[in-house]
C-alpha cells in the first residue's frame, strides 16, 4: 500500500512542558501510551500505545488480574476506574495494597475522561 505509514503500536508525539521519562504514563488528547526514552520540552518522543507495562498505582488501591483500569492523569498512575479518569487497559497481575506498581495490557484504543 502506497499509502501505509506505520503499525501504530509506536507513536511519535511532542514531549509536553517539562518533559518525559523512560516508562511514563502519557497521555496526549485521546491517546494514552507509555514514553519509550527520555525527551525533553518540545522534542519528539515515542509511546507505546499496546503492550504489557508495569505503571505505578496508588499504594492503598488494590487491583486484581482482569480488572479494568483507567490512568489518573492528575496523580500520574494507574487506578481503578471512575468518574474524570481515563480507562486504558486490563490489570494482568495482581496488586495489593502496599504495592506501588500494577502490570497493565494496555487497549490501545482512544480515550476519553469518564463521566
Amino acid at each position: 500500500m502506497k499509502n501505509y505509514i506505520q503499525n501504530g503500536d509506536m507513536i511519535t508525539v511532542t514531549a509536553p512542558v517539562g518533559g518525559v521519562t523512560s516508562g511514563q504514563g502519557l497521555l496526549v488528547g485521546s491517546l494514552f501510551g507509555v514514553v519509550a526514552a527520555t525527551a525533553a520540552e518540545g522534542e519528539d518522543a515515542e509511546i507505546a500505545t499496546t503492550g504489557v507495562f508495569d505503571l505505578p498505582k496508588d499504594v492503598a488501591t488494590a487491583i486484581d488480574p482482569g480488572d479494568r483500569v483507567a490512568w489518573d492523569d492528575t496523580a500520574k498512575e494507574i487506578a481503578q476506574p471512575g468518574v474524570g479518569l481515563y480507562p486504558v487497559g486490563i490489570a494482568v497481575t495482581a496488586a495489593g495494597n502496599g504495592t506501588t506498581t500494577v502490570r497493565v495490557r494496555l487497549d490501545g484504543i482512544a480515550t476519553a475522561a469518564a463521566a
